[in-house]
């Protein structure tokens, strides 16, 4: 089966001591399937994962699959710049019952093409059952994952299922891997080139129009242009700073946010909220 449609890189609320706010997450998991999401990333980069406990993470994917496994897929973020950790964890998400895993490529150590294979092959091998979703943002983890060792890892690694491909240059599909758009704003290229859906950072507001733009293709271009300005306001700032910001206007749990990031400066705000009354989201004051 295909990992594809809205999968939407769910935030982690938090409560005002900063803890994670566990209600508050099954009421945004209920939400957000009930309003175009597919399925959901828990603990990814948009869920604050760098500052989360391995025991935090883990019950993000316990409640996520008590709450909401029968209706959504289910994707662990448990990848880290740490082989042996990064296969823990994936292992974990395995045993709990999540659907797929979430590898980002290794940060900061900068490895080679020997050591990436190196570190993929052993994430992948801690959970043969486990589909990996590779997760390719080079603005993040300097390094790229060009399209020949992304088609070298498909074909040598049984359970390399997908790629996140949050680049903007040379996107292309690569055979033996479902193509997943990792920028909102690309979205629309990727489903042109065959892409089978995206984890999206939008869709926590306007996950029915992104599930349409895999729908409804002849309409694609026109929706991905009406939302075009509020993808740029989620990213006026760092993320997810101007998502738990909106989030926060709409009365929908989101919390504060753990340093080094920190709350959206008036300015910002101002551009999230700009956003929201546009599209209808938020009224007017």
């Amino acid at each position: 089966m295909a990992i594809g449609g809205v999968l939407t890189a769910m935030v982690t609320p938090f409560d005002a001591d900063g803890r994670v706010d566990e209600a508050g997450a099954v009421r945004l998991m209920r939400h957000l399937l009930e309003n175009g999401s597919d399925g959901l990333v828990l603990a990814g980069t948009t869920g604050e994962s760098a500052t989360l406990s391995d025991q935090e993470k883990e019950r993000l994917w316990e409640l996520g699959v008590s709450e909401v496994g029968d209706e959504a897929y289910l994707v662990a973020g448990s990848g880290s710049n740490d082989t042996a950790h990064s296969a823990h964890l994936t292992r974990r998400a395995a045993e709990i019952g999540m659907d797929a895993a979430l590898v980002v490529t290794p940060y900061y150590n900068k490895p080679n093409r020997r050591g990436l294979i190196a570190h993929f092959s052993a994430v992948a091998e801690a959970a043969p059952e486990l589909p990996i979703i590779l997760y390719n943002i080079p603005s993040r983890c300097v390094i790229d994952l060009d399209n020949a060792l992304l088609a070298e890892l498909a074909q040598t690694i049984p359970n390399v299922s997908a790629v996140k491909q949050a680049r903007y240059e040379d996107v292309a599909p690569i055979e033996g891997l479902d193509l997943l758009a990792g920028n909102d704003d690309t979205l629309a290229k990727v489903l042109d080139l065959g892409g089978t859906g995206g984890i999206l950072v939008s869709a926590h507001l306007v996950g029915r129009e992104m599930r349409r733009m895999i729908d409804e293709p002849d309409a694609r271009h026109e929706i991905h242009e009406q939302l075009a300005d509020l993808f740029k306001a989620m990213f006026v700032t760092s993320s997810p700073i101007p998502m738990k910001a909106a989030l926060e206007m709409l009365g929908l749990p989101a919390g504060t946010l753990r340093l080094p990031m920190v709350e959206a400066s008036d300015e910002e705000k101002a551009v999230v909220r700009g956003a929201l009354e546009r599209h209808g989201l938020l009224s007017t004051v």
